[in-house]
């Protein structure tokens, strides 16, 4: 079990460090600076990716497929607020 909670930790962190690139990128005010934060937010989505896809191998990261009626409230929910 000590596996599942250094990832869930690691995924935790990788996913913090995306929010934090992303928001670099938007907020970067020259050419420059908005390359370097894309290179790394892509760079850190692709690792993001592979510990999502290590956890849920080991059905550490356990997901459940919306039903189209869950699929068709969101839509409606959302299409009302337009």
């Amino acid at each position: 079990m000590e596996d599942k909670y250094l990832m869930e930790s690691l995924l935790m962190s990788t996913k913090g460090v995306c929010d934090l690139y992303m928001h670099g990128t938007i907020e970067s005010n020259t050419s420059n600076v908005y390359e370097a934060f894309e290179k790394a937010l892509c760079e850190e989505l692709a690792i993001q990716d592979e510990i999502y896809k290590k956890m849920a191998e080991k059905g550490w990261y356990p997901t459940e497929q919306a039903g189209q009626q869950k699929i068709d409230m969101v839509k409606q929910k959302y299409a009302v607020q337009i």
